[in-house]
């Protein structure tokens, strides 16, 4: 045991003596963490007295240098440029190198980097016919590169276009790989924009870098559908419910052009609306004695012979894509019935329509009730309604405009603004019945609103003046027309004077000094008011002149002048009198414009308008009361002048 012990203390001896005569340090191996900063001594060298220390040559170029004794980091070190680095350190005594020493230094990975895309924006066409589940994107496409080579990325799919995140996701949190959740759909969804995000650290942890890239996914078409009969009922946005046609042809007939058929034409398009193959038609069962054909390319079905007896006909019609890779069939039904030789008629006598000024040819005129829609018009037969294709439109008296089909078009520039009439003529070319209507077409300076339009304004079509040629009347012939109206106005009104002169000049001379106030003007007639419930509307005969009584003599008042075109058109009323079984009775007015509640009396009234009618309207009371008015006495009494003086319209003539 002590020979041990002995031993030791030797052994500490010598090594002490070694450290003595050679350089050292006290380990051999040390980290720093990346972007340390330069300037910091990482270690202290024991260095014996005589000797120096110097770095050797296969220490890391620039890493390190010795200032006296320590050893000092000369650069920030960057783990992903070189995770280790080495000083290599020589003492020396003279020119002979004593002891060699090395250090190693690891230098520990910092988060400095954000990762990064390859891409910004990644464009990536899908069929519209992808799998459910199908990986679109691989995950080397999509996934984004960091410089801290231990960092995980996690990533996010964040949707830009709205709702498109029920259609893709990512496989993962750390696996960028898009993939497809649900079938996708062209019509609605054609393209679809994300923003893929990467993070390399998970949320709230610091310090923490993130990267983003687009992704455009943009839906390309297959065939998957067929052709589709318009118009369809969707079951969902893949399954068209295909529209079946129907429509009546006469027998005995073969209608010239294509039949009107309801819905509408044979008409499909392809269901792929993104292919839009063109479709071809066919007839492919119902038509075995040919009596009609179809049109391959518009799918308008004609007749090529009449059809002698009433039958229907079940036409199988095929729609197939140009390319041959998908078709349809749909069912005409087309009845044929007897033409008993109805004649067309219009539902309305007169078309309302309106476009706008400098059109040129071919402008569909709009509806004026509703200018957003094309003016219709269509005729009916009672034989075959809404269903007749034997019905042609063409416009007889107007160059301006023409027909085609049921719409009304220009056929000329329009230069001028105002109203323009057009007639229309519906033949039907197996009857030979033919209907006509009128068509207003307002041409204006504005568009027509999709409102409404405002009232119309009756004006030539022409700055000239001249007839234009879609008017039923000139100015010239209007004016004329007022003229003889406005003579024959006025006649009557000389006549209705001289009557009631001669009838009644006596009262009217003992009444003349007598001032009546101006009443005001209107355009009713003010007898068919106030009526009551006693009222008898019988017509009675007017009161003779011959049960007339004279009235007192008074002094003879100047002769009135006759009346002319200026006189005023409100005249004084002319007293009469009426007799019941020969006594004496009231006085009536045969020019009011009440209906009085004593007695029988004549209301005249004019209208002002030329063409007004004039309307002459007896009442009637039981000859009960009539007698009991005449007995109340005298019309020239104060009291009843006074009355005939305020009451409203019952002392002139209104015209």
């Amino acid at each position: 045991m002590g020979m041990w012990v002995l031993l030791l203390l030797l052994l500490f001896a010598a090594e002490a003596q070694a450290q003595g005569t050679v350089c050292s340090v006290n380990k051999t191996s040390l980290t720093v963490k990346e972007n340390t900063n330069p300037g910091e001594p990482l270690l202290d060298i024991y260095v014996p007295e005589g000797q120096q220390v110097a770095l050797g040559p296969s220490s890391t170029l620039f890493a390190f240098r010795i200032q006296g004794n320590q050893l000092i980091l000369n650069v920030t070190p960057d783990y992903e440029a070189n995770a280790m680095l080495l000083a290599h350190m020589e003492c020396r005594s003279g020119d002979a190198v004593v002891t060699q020493l090395k250090v190693f230094v690891s230098v520990l990975d910092v988060n400095d980097n954000p990762p990064r895309f390859p891409y910004e924006t990644k464009v990536w066409e899908v069929p519209e016919d992808t799998r459910v589940n199908t990986t679109i994107i691989s995950e080397t496409e999509l996934e984004a590169q960091d410089q801290d080579k231990d960092d995980v990325l996690f990533y996010t799919l964040q949707e830009v276009t709205l709702g498109a995140s029920s259609f893709f996701s990512l496989v993962g949190v750390n696996r960028p790989a898009l993939r497809l959740d649900r079938s996708l759909d062209l019509e609605r969804w054609p393209n679809m924009t994300f923003r893929l995000l990467a993070r390399d650290t998970q949320e709230n942890l610091e310090p923490s870098h993130t990267a983003t890239a687009t992704l455009v996914l943009e839906v390309q078409p297959v065939d998957l559908r067929p052709p589709w009969f318009l118009p369809c009922s969707y079951s969902d946005a893949f399954v068209c419910i295909h529209a079946q046609y129907r429509g009546a042809v006469p027998t005995g007939h073969r209608l010239p052009g294509p039949l009107i058929l309801h819905p509408g034409p044979v008409y499909a398009v392809d269901g792929d609306r993104g292919i839009n193959q063109p479709i071809k038609y066919s007839i492919i069962s119902g038509n075995e004695d040919s009596t009609f054909s179809i049109s391959a390319n518009s799918g308008n079905l004609t007749m090529t012979k009449s059809i002698p007896n009433a039958k229907t006909f079940l036409l199988v019609v095929k729609g197939e894509q140009a390319d041959n890779a998908r078709y349809s069939v749909t069912q005409v039904t087309v009845e044929a019935r007897n033409a008993n030789g109805s004649v067309p008629h219009f539902t309305q006598s007169l078309y309302r329509g309106t476009v706008g000024l400098g059109s040129g040819v071919g402008v569909v005129i709009k509806d004026a009730a509703d200018p957003s829609q094309p003016l219709r018009i269509r005729a009916q037969d009672p034989e075959f309604p809404d269903l007749n294709s034997a019905i042609t439109y063409q416009i007889t008296n107007n160059s301006d405009f023409r027909m085609e089909g049921e719409a009304v078009l220009t056929a000329a520039s329009l230069e001028y603004a105002g109203v323009f009439y057009a007639e229309v003529e519906a033949n039907n070319t197996v009857t030979s019945g033919t209907a006509a209507t009128v068509v207003e077409i307002q041409v204006s300076e504005q568009e027509p609103s999709p409102t409404g339009t405002s009232e119309t304004t009756r004006t030539e079509g022409r700055p000239d003046g001249g007839q234009a040629g879609d008017r039923r009347f000139s100015e010239a012939e209007m004016a004329v027309l007022g003229g003889v109206l406005g003579a024959a106005l006025l006649l009557a009104l000389i006549a209705l004077t001289v009557l009631v002169y001669r009838h009644y000049g006596q009262r009217l001379i003992c009444s003349s000094g007598r001032v009546l106030k101006p009443q005001p003007q209107g355009f009713d007639n003010q007898a068919f008011l106030n009526d009551s419930d006693d009222a008898n509307w019988a017509p009675a005969p007017s009161p003779s002149p011959s049960h007339a009584q004279p009235a007192p003599p008074e002094p003879e008042p100047p002769e009135p002048a006759p009346p002319s075109p200026e006189t005023p058109r409100r005249v004084p009323e002319a007293p009469a009198m009426a007799a019941d079984g020969g006594s004496p009775a009231a006085v009536r007015s045969i020019l009011t414009k009440e209906r009085r509640p004593e007695g029988g009396y004549k209301a005249v009234w004019f209208g002002e308008d030329i063409g007004a009618e004039a309307d002459v309207v007896v009442l009637n009371t039981p000859a009960s009361e009539a007698g009991g008015a005449g007995d109340s006495g005298s019309e020239g009494s104060g009291d009843e002048a006074a009355e005939a003086q305020n009451a409203p319209g019952t002392d002139s003539i209104h015209f």
